[in-house]
C-alpha cells in the first residue's frame, strides 16, 4: 500500500481551519514564511519561536517543516543576507528544503489555541472558557480568559499549580499580591492571557478576577494595579506561558492527519527559547 502524505499547501489548509486568519490582530503576520506549497511533509517540529536553536534543531533531525507561534519578521524587512540570524534561517531552510510557518495572534484567540491552553492547565472550567477581550467591532477574540475554579483554593496553593503547569526555565514564576492580601486568600475566578497581558490589567480588575495569569508584567503598570486593589497577579515568562499551546496544536494536527489517513510525524521541540539563561535571587 502507497503512503499517503500531507503536503504544505495541506499543512496551511489544516492550521487555518484550526487558526483562521481572520483572528488576527492587525499589525500580525501569519502564515507561511518559507517553503513550497506542494512539498511533501513527514516530519513537522513545534516551536514558539524561530531562533537559531530550533531551526538547527529542524536541520538535523531532519524535518521538512517547523511550525512556531512567533513570526520571523513581524515588521517586514529589506534584506536576508547571512549576516544576519534570520536571514541565515532563510538561506538554511531552503537548502534543506524546510518548510517555516507560524500562527501567531490567530492561534492566541483560536477556541483550542494559547489563552485556551493556559486557561485549562489553570483549572478553569466550563468550556469553552468566557472571553475578556473585544476587538473594535465589539466581537469577542479570545487573547484572554476568565472563568472559576472546581472548588476555590488558597493563593498560595493556585500559585504552586501554575508552577508545575508551566514548563521548566530560567525565568520561573513570580506572583504579587494587592496590600494585605495574604498567601491563605481563596481563589475562586482566574483570569489569563498567555504573552505579554498587562493590556488586560483593568479589565479583569472590572471582571471581579481573584487572581489574573499572565507574563511580561512591566513594574509600574504591575505596582499601580496592585496598589489599587487589582487582581493578583502570577508571571510567568513569555515563551512558557505559550509553550503550554504546543501539546495542543500536536494533538490537533495528529486527530486530523489520522481522519485523512495521513502517515505524519509530529514532535514539539524541548529547546526553552526565553532570552534568559540563568536565574538566580540576588543577595546584595
Amino acid at each position: 500500500m502507497t503512503k499517503k502524505f500531507w503536503t504544505v499547501a495541506h499543512v496551511m489548509d489544516v492550521m487555518e481551519r484550526l487558526y483562521p486568519q481572520h483572528l488576527q490582530e492587525q499589525w500580525d503576520r501569519n502564515g507561511l514564511i518559507i517553503g513550497d506549497p506542494q512539498q511533501p511533509i513527514r516530519r513537522v517540529l513545534l516551536a514558539v519561536d524561530p531562533v537559531s536553536s530550533t531551526a538547527q534543531e529542524a536541520i538535523t533531525g531532519g524535518y521538512d517543516m517547523l511550525i512556531t507561534h512567533h513570526p520571523l519578521f513581524l515588521r517586514g524587512t529589506s534584506f536576508v543576507s547571512r549576516q544576519d540570524y534570520k536571514g541565515r534561517i532563510v538561506h538554511d531552510f531552503i537548502k534543506n528544503d524546510i518548510a517555516l510557518m507560524n500562527a501567531h495572534t490567530n492561534a492566541d484567540s483560536a477556541s483550542r489555541g494559547v489563552a485556551w491552553a493556559l486557561a485549562r492547565a489553570a483549572g478553569i472550567t466550563g468550556e469553552p472558557f468566557e472571553t475578556i477581550d473585544e476587538d473594535e467591532s465589539g466581537h469577542s477574540r479570545g487573547l484572554g480568559r476568565i472563568g472559576n475554579l472546581d472548588e476555590p483554593v488558597s493563593l498560595r496553593d493556585f500559585f504552586q499549580r501554575i508552577a508545575k503547569a508551566l514548563p521548566c526555565g530560567p525565568h520561573g514564576l513570580f506572583l504579587g499580591t494587592p496590600p494585605e492580601t495574604d498567601l491563605d486568600s481563596e481563589v475562586r475566578t482566574v483570569a489569563v492571557s498567555g504573552g505579554a497581558g498587562d493590556t488586560f490589567l483593568n479589565t479583569v480588575t472590572e471582571l471581579g478576577a481573584d487572581v489574573y495569569v499572565t507574563a511580561d508584567l512591566r513594574h509600574h503598570p504591575a505596582s499601580e494595579h496592585l496598589e489599587n486593589g487589582g487582581p493578583a497577579l502570577v508571571c510567568g515568562s513569555h515563551w512558557a506561558t505559550e509553550w503550554l499551546w504546543l501539546p495542543i496544536l500536536k494533538a490537533d494536527l495528529e486527530a486530523t492527519a489520522r481522519q485523512d489517513g495521513v502517515e505524519l510525524e509530529i514532535v514539539v521541540s524541548s529547546i526553552v527559547t526565553e532570552p534568559w539563561t540563568l536565574h538566580s535571587p540576588t543577595f546584595g
